[in-house]
């Protein structure tokens, strides 16, 4: 698991539109939401997108750009985005390695078969790159405004600091 204060781990990964996104673009520009969920179209998984979505605006007015992030492909991220109107940015981690860097992959046994799960984790890292706060196992139910809170108070003590 990642720890608060530490560097966020940098990645480059494709979006719903196959254009790649890289986390470093944004260090020194803007505050980075990112949420892990397990698989698009399920229930929870659905509820936690479209909040997150539907108070983007909120949270670009505070300098923060959000971002889903499962091992759904591209084209899947895609017709998801397309079925709910989400406005956020999903990106594909089809073979694993940024959830695995972020402590989000659980290796699950069924039946003699492993399996690569997801832990549903946010992390919100500031625009120097560093993580400020870090959630795993996350309950979707409230949880955009409580991350919209921490980002609120993060840009506050950013402002008294300069």
């Amino acid at each position: 698991m990642l720890q608060v204060g530490q560097a966020a781990p940098a990645f480059k990964l494709p979006d719903a539109d196959m254009e790649m996104f890289a986390l470093e673009s944004l260090r020194g520009k803007r505050h980075v939401v990112l949420f892990f969920y397990p698989k698009d179209g399920t229930p929870y998984c659905t509820l936690e997108a479209c909040n997150f979505s539907d108070h983007e605006e909120e949270f670009n007015r505070l300098d923060c750009s959000i971002f889903g992030i499962s091992r759904d492909d591209c084209l899947r991220h895609a017709a998801f985005s397309d079925e709910n109107g989400l406005s956020i940015r999903l990106l594909s981690d089809e073979d694993g390695a940024v959830s695995k860097r972020y402590g989000v992959a659980q290796l699950l046994e069924k039946d003699g078969h492993k399996k690569l799960c997801i832990v549903r984790s946010t992390f919100v890292i500031d625009k120097t790159g560093i993580l400020r706060h870090a959630f795993y196992d996350v309950n979707p139910k409230g949880h955009a405004a409580e991350i919209y809170r921490l980002v609120q108070q993060m840009n506050r003590k950013e402002k008294v600091s300069c």
